[in-house]
């Protein structure tokens, strides 16, 4: 059984890293769009017309994950999605096109397409599959619940921002400064 507290947060990190993920998208759908048919996964034609889906899908799955009668939809959408975007940049490292620009981040912050976002994606999706599919506790959240709820989600977005960071700024120059690439 899942407590309610870890179930909720992992809705509320999914929430807030796809509501943050699309409007990033949408304030530069020109930007996202071209980075989207950048990745080759989808036909020339209507690569525009999918890219126009993405941010969408997110801000859908995003308002509905806090809610108890749609988080289990929510959660394997967001969980589906998240682990596309693993095989899209896994399907172009293998194709040996490390130069794509991730698009994690702001549309300000290009940062190449690495394999430790493989794997961080595929926990990122196993955490809300995880959410959705274990039975949650029957017990209620109370009063000090919610303050654990704020300070995780803070805890969890800094954790996250930070590992991100490192593995894509720091840890690449730290190993260009070396030469050890």
């Amino acid at each position: 059984m899942l407590d309610p507290v870890v179930g909720t947060l992992i809705d509320l990190g999914g929430a807030s890293l796809l509501g943050t993920a699309a409007v990033h998208k949408i304030r530069d759908f020109d930007g996202f769009a071209a980075l989207f048919a950048a990745y080759e996964i989808a036909p020339a034609r209507g690569s525009r017309t999918l890219a126009a889906l993405v941010p969408a899908i997110e801000l859908t799955a995003a308002l509905a994950l806090p809610w108890p009668a749609t988080h289990r939809a929510a959660a394997l959408a967001a969980a589906a999605l998240i682990a596309l975007y693993g095989a899209a940049i896994g399907l172009n490292l293998a194709r040996g096109r490390r130069n794509l620009d991730c698009g994690c981040g702001d549309p300000r912050d290009r940062r190449p397409i690495a394999g430790w976002m493989v794997w961080r994606n595929a926990l990122v999706a196993a955490l809300l599959v995880a959410a959705a599919v274990q039975p949650w506790s029957a017990r209620s959240l109370a009063g000090v619940d919610w303050l654990t709820l704020g300070g995780g989600l803070l805890a969890m977005t800094v954790l996250y921002r930070a590992i991100d960071r490192l593995m894509g700024e720091i840890a690449p120059k730290g190993f260009a400064m070396r030469g050890a690439r």
